[in-house]
């Protein structure tokens, strides 16, 4: 049985201070996505002995590995991290502290090489050995910055790792740890950041498209809870005449580019959420079907501070079936489901209080 092998574990810095000052639910989701992203990155093979909350313990029996190999391994973790953090900054619903909060959080890796073994408790394998406890009190240290890279001496020998980046500056510190005093090097990781291209927003595009239907409410409420009541995919079977049941398909929390399938009195339909914008006075936001001939565009506007108007507008595109489709019976018959639906939504208002939602 091999006893020698490479400890890595990338840690989520900002974590304690994001839980216990956050709304617990979505920062608990926030972590959840941010950590399978760094399970997808990884491309060397490292096992997952365990999810510690912020942090995951990877593991690799074996022979050292090349430190460029793992600097590759690091760089890449770094990156996905952070390029979900700004994707979800720029494409989020919520306002709440704990998604406003998200892009604040960073990440660091220990990476240490030595003796430890495995042992199974019924479907989970475990590490133990005294390296492994070395490596989980060198996420200690008096490191000042909180995105950053060590290796310990383990592992580069006597000499830091150069050569992989221009900008890298290595620094020299130890740990004190029980298993006697640890050397290390660290560099900070803070300039990868520079090179992560933003991914575009998405646009809705309604130059090709014909309002079909437009319907306007008022409503006794702030403009926070009429959006979830409207938005929220979890309450649109509650007031939308005709709506059965609408079922995410992907993504943890709303956000630009979520996909959801409708299952509707005449079928199933997938519809995407294709824009959004927000501020205190206004959030507009809107959901495409997946064939991009219908546009569903919300409008929220604050007239006083408990008292918001709602608009709904369809948007259809401008082929000639579509022309056919929205004639005046369509038309009626539709605007007739506008106006019983946000009807509904009165009742639905009036049950949400703020200690049901989310954010």
């Amino acid at each position: 049985m091999e006893s020698t092998g490479l400890l890595f574990i990338p840690d989520i810095s900002g974590f304690t201070k994001f839980v216990t000052e956050s709304e617990i639910n979505h920062s608990r989701l926030i972590i959840q996505e941010l950590l399978e992203g760094l399970i997808n990155a990884n491309h060397i093979g490292l096992e997952i002995s365990e999810i510690e909350g912020d942090a995951i313990l990877f593991y690799k029996f074996g022979k050292q590995p090349e430190l460029e190999e793992l600097y590759k391994q690091v760089e890449k973790m770094f990156c996905v991290f952070h390029k979900n953090l700004m994707t979800y900054d720029q494409r989020r619903y919520c306002q709440c502290r704990a998604c406003i909060s998200a892009a604040d959080l960073s990440l660091k890796v220990i990476t240490h090489y030595g003796e430890f073994a495995s042992y199974n408790v019924k479907n989970f394998s475990k590490l133990i050995g005294k390296d492994v406890i070395v490596a989980h009190q060198l996420l200690k240290n008096n490191i000042e910055q909180h995105e950053y890279w060590l290796v310990t001496k383990n592992l580069f020998h006597d000499n830091p790792p150069v050569g992989f980046a221009e900008w890298m500056n290595w620094n020299v510190s130890t740990k004190e740890t029980e298993a006697g005093q640890v050397h290390f090097h660290y560099t900070h990781l803070t300039q990868l950041k520079n090179g992560i291209a933003h991914d575009p927003i998405p646009q809705v595009d309604l130059s090709k498209k014909n309002k079909i239907c437009s319907f306007s409410k008022e409503y006794e409420t702030d403009i926070i809870t009429l959006f979830h009541a409207a938005g929220s995919f979890e309450y649109r079977h509650r007031w939308w005449d005709g709506v059965k049941k609408v079922e995410a398909l992907n993504h943890l929390l709303p956000r630009v580019g979520m996909r959801s399938r409708w299952i509707l009195d005449t079928g199933e339909v997938v519809n995407y959420s294709s824009s959004y914008t927000y501020t205190d006075e206004k959030i507009e936001f809107s959901e495409s079907n997946e064939k991009d001939n219908q546009v569903t565009y919300f409008t929220l506007t604050k007239v006083e501070e408990n008292k918001i108007v709602l608009t709904i507008d369809i948007y259809k595109s401008e082929s000639w079936f579509e022309k056919l489709l929205a004639g005046s019976s369509s038309r009626r018959k539709l605007q007739q489901t506008l106006q019983k639906s946000m009807q509904n939504l009165v009742t639905l208002v009036k049950e949400l209080r703020p200690i049901d939602l989310a954010c």
